[in-house]
This record gives C-alpha cells, sequence and structure tokens, in this order.
C-alpha cells in the first residue's frame, strides 16, 4: 500500500474522529461502551463474589455493605452476576454482529460487484430470508440447535445476514462505477482484489454505521432468547436470564429485575446513540 493511500485513510480517519468528537451524546456512548468493555474483560477481578457462590442464608438478602445489591434467590450476589452478566451479553451481541457482517458483507459485495443474474438470484434470496420475522427465526433456529450462549449467537448470527447484505450492495452501486474502479480493471486486477482492495474500503462505511446499531439490536435478541431459556443455561449470568428468572417474585423483590434490565436499558441506547453519531460523522453531505 503506497504512502498516499495511508496518508488518505488517516486524514479520512481524523476527519471522521474530529465530527464524532462534537456529537457530545455519541461520545458519552462511546465512554459507556469502553466502561461496560473494560467491566466485561476484567469481570474476575472487579466482582466481589464468583457469580455462581450460594448462600441460602442470604436468600433475597436486601442490600449491605457485603452485597451492595442485595442477593438472589440462592443467595448469589446480584453485583456479581451482573458484573459477568455484561461479559455474556457482550458475547451476545458482537459475536452475533461479526457472523452476520462476515457473511453479509461478502454476499452483498458479491451481487453488488458482478449484478446481473447473480444480484437477481442473491436479493430474491434475501427477500425470501426477509420474509421469516427476525425473532422467529432466531427462536427457530436456537431451538433446533438447542439451548446455549454459542447456539444463541450463530442463530441470531445467521437471523441478520440480510441486513449487511443489503445495505453492502446499496453501497457498492455507488462506488462500482467510478473511475478508480475502471482504472483498477484496466491494469487487470482481479476481481477478488478489486473487492477487497477498492470497492469494500470505499462501501463500508455505512455498513459499519448499521452493524453498530445492529449489536444494540442483536443484545436485546439476545437477552430475549435467554428469557425464554433459548439462551445462557443456568448458573451463567446473562442480563435477560437474569430478568426471567426474577419474574415470579417480581411482585416483591422487583429489583432483582430492575438491574439487569436497566443494565440492558443503558447498554442498547449507548450503542444506538453511537451508531446515530457514527452516521453523522461518516456522512459526507455533513462535512463542515
Amino acid at each position: 500500500m503506497s504512502e498516499i493511500a495511508i496518508s488518505k485513510r488517516r486524514s479520512r480517519f481524523a476527519e471522521t474522529w474530529r465530527r464524532l468528537k462534537k456529537n457530545k451524546a455519541a461520545m458519552i456512548s462511546l465512554f459507556v461502551i469502553i466502561a461496560i468493555i473494560l467491566i466485561a474483560i476484567f469481570a474476575d477481578f472487579l466482582a466481589p463474589y464468583p457469580y455462581d457462590l450460594q448462600d441460602y442464608s442470604l436468600s433475597y438478602a436486601k442490600s449491605s455493605r457485603e452485597h451492595l445489591l442485595g442477593c438472589d434467590k440462592l443467595g448469589r450476589d446480584i453485583l456479581s452476576r451482573i458484573i459477568y452478566g455484561a461479559r455474556q451479553s457482550l458475547q451476545l451481541g458482537v459475536g452475533a454482529t461479526a457472523i452476520a457482517a462476515c457473511i453479509g458483507i461478502t454476499i452483498g459485495s458479491i451481487a453488488g460487484y458482478y449484478g446481473g443474474w447473480t444480484d437477481i438470484i442473491i436479493m430474491r434470496l434475501m427477500d425470501i430470508y426477509q420474509s421469516i420475522p427476525m425473532f422467529m427465526l432466531c427462536v427457530t433456529l436456537a431451538a433446533v440447535m438447542g439451548p446455549s450462549l454459542k447456539n444463541a449467537i450463530l442463530a441470531i448470527g445467521i437471523a441478520m445476514i440480510p441486513g449487511p447484505a443489503r445495505i453492502m450492495r446499496a453501497s457498492i452501486l455507488t462506488v462500482r462505477g467510478q473511475e478508480f474502479i475502471e482504472a483498477a480493471k484496466a491494469i487487470n486486477a482481479g476481481s477478488f482484489r478489486i473487492i477487497r482492495e477498492h470497492i469494500i474500503p470505499n462501501a463500508i462505511a455505512p455498513v459499519i454505521v448499521s452493524l453498530t446499531m445492529n449489536i444494540s439490536m442483536n443484545i436485546l435478541a439476545g437477552a430475549g432468547l435467554s428469557f425464554i431459556g433459548l439462551g445462557a443455561q443456568p448458573p451463567i449470568p446473562e442480563w435477560g436470564a437474569m430478568v426471567s428468572e426474577a419474574r415470579h417474585v417480581m411482585r416483591d423483590h422487583g429489583t432483582l429485575a430492575l438491574y439487569p434490565g436497566l443494565c440492558i436499558m443503558i447498554t442498547v441506547l449507548s450503542f444506538s446513540l453511537l451508531g446515530d453519531g457514527l452516521r453523522d460523522a461518516l456522512d459526507p453531505r455533513l462535512r463542515n
């Protein structure tokens, strides 16, 4: 890669970062997301107790100095389970998004670059795919593969493939006929090289925004699967599963569902606001 190309990419990143910093909501969301990621990474050091440590004498214990958020019906520390739950929820959101992105971007790139019957066949298959409600497809796939965190990630990732594929295709159609693509073809560059080095880098911005927002959707979908018993299995803590465990005692011990519910809300909102900020920062029509 030439020094000119590297310099252009650095200047493009610097310009995007400069515009993103002007969006206060996006920056606050970014710091919240970084904090959640750090909590998930260092959960073993931050959690005051193991997530599966049981003490039946502390069943439904109220908040105290030893247990800041209280304990659940098995005497497990709620704060520790929420801290460990960040790891599981992020795995659901990021893992499913990565699966959908890898497959969807590849499919969308092929459809957008080659066009013709290739594009028609792929897009009609995506139409059929999207005719099935996303969450219903997630539930079906997770039920077939068996309830577990890994299967939930795979089920959500497979169900979300059409989104990145369509956005990548649409983005590629806007750059496919530009001069630098024609120049690459003129020097007999292979199709794979053109897609990899020229088309995807120049068409990826809308996909990045979409994937950032998709993480929030996938976290919600993962929490939903765990809530109905198709995601993380006990004793693994996951925010949706924690809400499910507390639903029978919400009248008397509402905070057991409140705390993980707030974590889901804050995480989903943060990724959504960050995606919205990235969309504005990457939109060339808004540059100033």
